[in-house]
Order: C-alpha cells, then sequence, then structure tokens
C-alpha cells in the first residue's frame, strides 16, 4: 500500500465511503469505479497526544494544519497482509460514512494515509468526555433512574436505527463503545467490528452470504444467535447488545457476568425460560434486578423486547423507538430544558479527571 505522492488511490472490495457495498457481483465501468478512492495524507494533521487504547492500535489527538479543527486519529496497526489490512480500514470507513451527519454516532472525518510506510489512518470527530464505561464507574452506585436510562437509550436507539437503516450491523455496542460528549450527548463509536449486513435469500428469511467470521464481539453483549455460532444473523444482534446496555443503566450491575461461551449460553438459556414463565415478572428475581421493584411497566416491556432471545421476537430499533415509554413525561421535560439530563451526566464525564476522548480500538 506504499505511496509516493500525498494521496493514493486504492483498489478495494468492501464497503465504499458511502456506505455502499461493492463486494458482491456487478461488472463495468461504473462498479469498478465505485471501488476506487483517492486517500488523503497524514501529513496534513499534526498529531498530539494519545487519548485510547486498544487491541487494534491508539487513537491520538490531532489537529488538520489547514482549518484547526481538533480530531481524533484513529492509528490501526498494520496487519501482516497489508491486503487486508486495506480492506479492514476502508470497511470500517464505509461503515461510519454511511452514519454520517447522525448525532448518534461519531462521525467521520477522513481516510489519511502515511506516504512513507503506506499505514492507513482514520480520522473522526473529536468528542469531549469520556466513555460511558467510564461515566458508569465514576457514577455513585453506577446506577441511572429509568428517567437518565430513557434519555440515554432513546439516543442509542436512534443510532442503532440509522446503522441499521443505511444496511450497517456495528456487532460490538458496549459501554466502552460509547462515547459522552462534553454536552452529555452519547454516541456509539469504534465501528472496526461493523459490516454490511447480510442480504436474505430472495424469498427466504435466510441471509444468502453468511459473514465469515464464527465469533464477533465481546462476549457479555454477544447475541443467542451468536453464541450459537451462526453466521447468518440480523441487526437484532447490536439491539440485543442494548438490552444489556440498557440492563446495566438501570441496576449499576451487568446484565450477564460470565467468563466463557458455555456460561454465557446457560446463562441466557435461564433468561428464556424465566421470560416465558413470569413475563415481565421475571426480572424481579434475576440477579441483576433485585432491589428494583419500582421499574414501570414500560420500562420492562422496553427490555424484555430488547432481550427477547429469539431474533424473531426481538424489538427492532425503529419499533422499540415507537414504545409509548419514550413517549412519557421526561420527553416533555427534555424538549423544555434540552439534554438537561445528558447534561448532567457530561459534567460528570468532565469532573472525573477523564481523558478527552477514551475509544476501544
Amino acid at each position: 500500500m506504499a505511496s509516493s505522492s500525498a494521496a493514493a488511490t486504492a483498489t478495494r472490495k468492501g464497503p465504499a465511503l458511502d456506505g455502499t457495498d461493492n463486494g458482491g457481483g456487478g461488472a463495468g465501468r461504473k462498479s469498478k469505479q465505485a471501488r476506487m478512492i483517492t486517500l488523503g495524507s497524514i501529513g496534513d494533521y499534526e498529531t498530539q497526544e494519545a487519548i485510547g487504547a486498544g487491541s487494534f492500535g491508539v487513537v491520538v489527538k490531532a489537529r488538520h494544519r489547514g482549518t484547526g479543527e481538533a480530531v481524533a486519529i484513529k492509528c490501526a496497526r498494520k496487519a501482516p497482509n497489508s491486503n487486508s489490512y486495506l480492506r479492514r480500514i476502508l470497511r470500517e470507513a464505509g461503515c461510519m460514512a454511511a452514519c454520517r451527519g447522525h448525532p448518534s454516532v461519531v462521525g467521520i472525518r477522513d481516510v489519511v494515509v502515511d506516504a512513507a510506510t503506506g499505514d492507513a489512518f482514520l480520522v473522526m470527530e473529536l468528542v469531549g468526555g469520556g466513555s460511558l464505561l467510564r461515566l458508569q464507574r465514576t457514577r455513585a452506585r453506577a446506577r441511572f433512574s429509568e428517567g437518565e436510562t430513557r434519555a440515554f437509550m432513546r439516543q442509542l436507539l436512534r443510532g442503532a436505527e440509522r446503522m441499521h437503516g443505511a444496511g450497517i450491523i456495528h456487532r460490538d455496542i458496549k459501554p466502552g463503545n460509547i462515547l459522552v460528549s462534553g454536552a452529555g450527548a452519547l454516541k456509539i463509536c469504534d465501528l472496526g467490528l461493523a459490516t454490511p449486513a447480510a442480504r436474505r435469500a430472495e424469498g427466504t428469511a435466510a441471509y444468502a452470504y453468511p459473514y465469515p467470521e464464527r465469533r464477533v464481539g465481546t462476549l457479555l453483549y454477544r447475541s443467542p444467535e451468536q453464541l450459537a455460532g451462526r453466521r447468518d444473523y440480523g441487526p437484532g444482534v447490536d439491539v440485543w447488545a442494548l438490552g444489556c446496555v440498557m440492563a446495566e443503566l438501570l441496576t449499576g450491575r451487568l446484565m450477564f457476568d460470565e467468563e466463557t461461551e458455555d456460561g454465557m449460553v446457560a446463562r441466557v438459556t435461564e433468561l428464556e425460560h424465566a421470560l416465558a414463565e413470569r413475563r415481565l415478572q421475571a426480572f424481579d428475581d434475576w440477579p441483576t434486578f433485585q432491589g428494583l421493584p419500582h421499574l414501570s411497566r414500560g420500562a420492562r416491556e422496553v427490555l424484555a423486547g430488547l432481550l427477547a432471545v429469539q431474533p424473531r421476537d426481538r424489538l427492532t430499533a425503529a419499533a422499540a423507538l415507537q414504545h409509548p415509554w419514550f413517549a412519557e413525561e421526561e420527553e416533555e421535560k427534555e424538549k423544555e430544558h434540552p439534554a438537561a439530563t445528558c447534561r448532567s451526566a457530561g459534567r460528570a464525564a468532565r469532573s472525573s479527571n477523564a481523558s478527552v476522548v477514551t475509544v476501544v480500538v
């Protein structure tokens, strides 16, 4: 992928920067041109301190030399197979571009390369604040009220609705991959495992092209169908993960606390039986929810819909947002005092001595 100029042109398969998937079929000049993308230069940015780190690389704060805009740059570690590495970077960029402009998904600014090394980088908006995970850890008892949880989940489900509407599945939603801005707005980040959704076979409920990966995402937020090793899942895997996040917000505890796949499968099966036998009252006896008898019926209905074990029974992000729970009096309060709940979260994030942003990569 090395280049001798300030920009490089790469041919690749995968999501284009407009979020389309060019990986399947279609020949001719138009499709070939769609797979060409011009990459900018890392020299356009002045890099500053590291603000996040993970198994795939680091995230640094930077400034655009021309405009002065502060940004975050994801510096992914180069894989042995440079073609695979480039496809992975461009796939993430394409998935982010498909959601560009949505307030609940971190925005992409650019894709750049280092002309000397051929390394590629993602340039993203800089979010002032820490991750939701860090905010949870600085919160007294790490628990949020039902009203606060509703305000958070409304944003997260809207972000997921945008992704799914654009044909994108995140596949690794969790508190560590959700950022809290200085104003308290939540933004889903780190689309490194995101992918264009597999298309369903015509006239059937099955997916024509299962994903190549058998295990994707973080164990404690992995959906039942993923735990079963299925590779023909849909956007419902993100909805399940958001159900786990909602449970954490309400209780201050993990919905599932297992260290192995077998343990997770057993707990998910237990939840399925509990919901079948006791319906909304199943949460009363679930260890995570003990001590929350005040949880409203609406909140229980949304949670049960997000955590439906069978994918066919699970709510979509769009359907969840239509539940009356999201239209209750808290929404009117937020209209009168915009993002009041989220602003308080933003103040908490800023006062926790957090870095400018924490991104799990």
